[in-house]
């Protein structure tokens, strides 16, 4: 690899990313393509997504809109009016397309319809980090 392949990776290492999604599978996914672009990735399959927030202290969150329990939308709502994670920018995914403009209402910065492709979640993770 040439040594221009290499320069991004140096200007995100160490940026930290929560994946929230009650899909163990996409989970695993995200994480093995984030950990591969350099982030450090903390997960969430459950509903511990706020205290992970405040203990990891993510630089960014991709936070699934149908979480097992809750909706990923009213996690963003009350992160997004907390003082501490208001400034963290939410990217929210789902296979349930029509639901982006809940999604933006809720404080989400971005929304990406799932399937989605590897370079576009990377591009759209940059945009925000």
């Amino acid at each position: 690899m040439s040594d221009n392949c290499q320069e991004p990776a140096l200007i995100i290492m160490g940026k930290r990313i929560l994946v929230a999604d009650d899909d163990a599978a996409i989970v695993d996914c995200l994480q093995i393509i984030l950990e591969d672009a350099n982030y450090i990735v903390e997960t969430s399959t459950n509903g511990d997504t706020i205290p992970k927030v405040k203990r990891f202290r993510p630089d960014l969150i991709l936070l699934d809109v149908w979480m097992s329990g809750e909706d990923g939308r009213n996690i963003c709502k009350f992160l997004k009016s907390q003082e501490q994670t208001k400034n963290i920018p939410i990217i929210m995914i789902s296979a349930t397309s029509y639901i982006e403009e809940s999604t933006r209402k809720a404080g989400a910065e971005d929304f990406i319809p799932k399937p989605f492709q590897m370079h576009e979640l990377l591009d759209r993770v940059e945009r925000y980090i």
